[in-house]
């Protein structure tokens, strides 16, 4: 889920910037700072914006920067398990696919992606069922429930496992035909003859 905090912070402003805008080299400093860092309550911090409330500065001795205290918004993402997710897949290895969910990616390891018996291509890095055909490969979209989560301190070291057993999930076309299947079933047991 996203999630927008307002945060208090200090910043120190070199005096090759003091020529500039204040608020415009403070959201310089603070994006660089924060975004892409992992804060283990707010999750992946995608963005920094609205930054405000710049203090006028303060100078220590033997430091030429001036420190201010700022104001700003940052845009969140924290995965939360049990949540189901859109994602688009971003690489295909033999054990398993990586999805991007927003900022971070996260696993749906082979066994977890159909309840189909699942066949490795090496020629086209793709999963193909045989029973059923189908197929999952780079760039394929698909709906995804988070299973667990471990957010750590980087995103590189975090990881999220997901499932896209259940019903309701996967690439949108099994998703269709899984509804397909559902009213044909419904229908024909529908009435009974005397």
């Amino acid at each position: 889920m996203y999630y927008v905090y307002t945060i208090k912070d200090t910043f120190k402003m070199p005096p090759d910037s003091f020529d500039k805008d204040i608020e415009d080299v403070a959201a310089d400093i603070l994006q660089r700072k924060y975004e892409g860092a992992i804060d283990k309550e707010a999750g992946v911090i995608v963005s920094i914006f609205n930054v405000k409330d710049v203090s006028d500065g303060i100078i220590y001795p033997g430091d030429p920067s001036t420190h201010h205290d700022v104001e700003f918004d940052a845009l969140t993402y924290m995965p939360m398990v049990e949540e189901v997710v859109l994602g688009e897949v971003s690489e295909i290895a033999e054990f398993g696919a990586f999805v991007r969910i927003g900022p971070i990616d996260g696993l749906v390891h082979v066994s977890q992606i159909t309840n189909d018996f699942l066949s490795f291509d090496r020629k086209t890095t793709s999963f193909v069922s045989r029973k059923t055909g189908r197929s999952l490969k780079k760039g394929d979209v698909v709906y995804a429930k988070i299973s667990t989560v471990s957010m750590k301190h980087s995103v590189k070291d975090s990881k999220i496992a997901l499932t896209m057993k259940p019903e309701g999930l996967g690439k949108e076309e099994w998703i269709k035909e899984g509804e397909r299947k559902g009213k044909t079933t419904a229908g024909a047991t529908g009435k009974k003859k005397r």
